[in-house]
């Protein structure tokens, strides 16, 4: 029953910090990789079309990914180079909290992180490869 629980629980956690990025990366592909590499220039990350380039797709894709539970460890780093990106060239001098506070972005990034290597059981992750993995290990019938 807890294992079900977790598996839920898990599911609903990757659904949520899906949404919140795809809406974030959206916005970021409405406006145009052109702008968003200026607003990134703006703040000093380095390469910014590279950069647009990148948070749009972690954004977007893998955010969809996420929401399927497919290639989570791959997203959750992902997840957690945006929000600790974002931490630190836009929002860490406006404080952990209050107006631009970087709270939201560091716990989005992490959560998408530790979710990421713990996607649970309904994940397409789970269901491709962790039974596989389980099929490798489980003990020979005699």
């Amino acid at each position: 029953m807890y294992g079900r629980i977790q598996d839920v629980a898990a599911l609903i956690g990757r659904v949520a910090i899906g949404v919140v990025f795809l809406a974030h990366g959206l916005d970021k592909w409405n406006a145009g990789v052109d702008a968003t590499a200026q607003m990134f220039e703006a703040v000093g990350i380095p390469l910014p079309t590279v950069a647009a380039i990148f948070v749009i797709a972690v954004e977007i894709v893998g955010a969809i990914l996420f929401i399927v539970g497919f290639a989570t460890p791959l997203v959750g780093v992902g997840f957690a180079v945006v929000g600790l990106g974002a931490t630190f060239a836009v929002h860490l001098d406006a404080g952990l909290t209050g107006e631009g506070g970087y709270e939201l972005v560091l716990v989005l990034g992490l959560a998408g992180l530790a979710l990421g290597f713990n996607s649970g059981r309904l994940a397409l992750d789970h269901l491709l490869v962790g039974r596989r993995r389980s099929d490798r290990t489980a003990e020979p019938v005699s």
